[in-house]
């Protein structure tokens, strides 16, 4: 019996378990709850994947959205149902970039505080993140 399972075990197709890391997150302090807040972070995932949803206890809607500048130059937020991953590409989520949009506050953002952000991929599954809250003009982890 040990040799059977031995030789299954071997025979087995290898079941790849997506892995998706994600680093620095953070978002800028807000003036106002009424006004929207944007979060930021770098997504990395070790096969081809998609972030397919985004939620937070701290906004009514979270949303992906990139940012496209025309011929004039004039850029646009363009909101994103989906955003693929590549094998070992890291995605960086930045300020004047794509961002995460956090519509309908249902707090003020305050500096020095964190909120939870729950990330769904198609192939790692759900996620979730502390997300540190900088003072209202950082521009990254880093920089503080």
């Amino acid at each position: 019996m040990k040799v059977l399972l031995t030789a299954l075990a071997l025979t087995w197709p290898a079941v790849a378990v997506a892995e998706v890391t994600v680093s620095d997150p953070w978002a800028r302090a807000s003036i106002l709850a009424s006004r929207p807040g944007a979060a930021y972070l770098t997504l990395r995932s070790d096969v081809a994947d998609q972030l397919v949803g985004i939620k937070s206890p701290v906004a009514a809607e979270v949303m992906i959205h990139a940012v496209e500048t025309d011929a004039a130059g004039i850029s646009r937020m363009m909101h994103l149902d989906r955003l693929a991953l590549e094998p070992d590409v890291p995605v960086m989520l930045a300020p004047g970039a794509m961002h995460v949009m956090l519509m309908g506050l249902t707090e003020k953002l305050e500096e020095g505080a964190a909120f939870p952000l729950t990330l769904s991929f198609q192939e790692a599954g759900e996620m979730t993140v502390e997300v540190p809250i900088l003072g209202p003009g950082a521009s990254g982890p880093e920089a503080e």
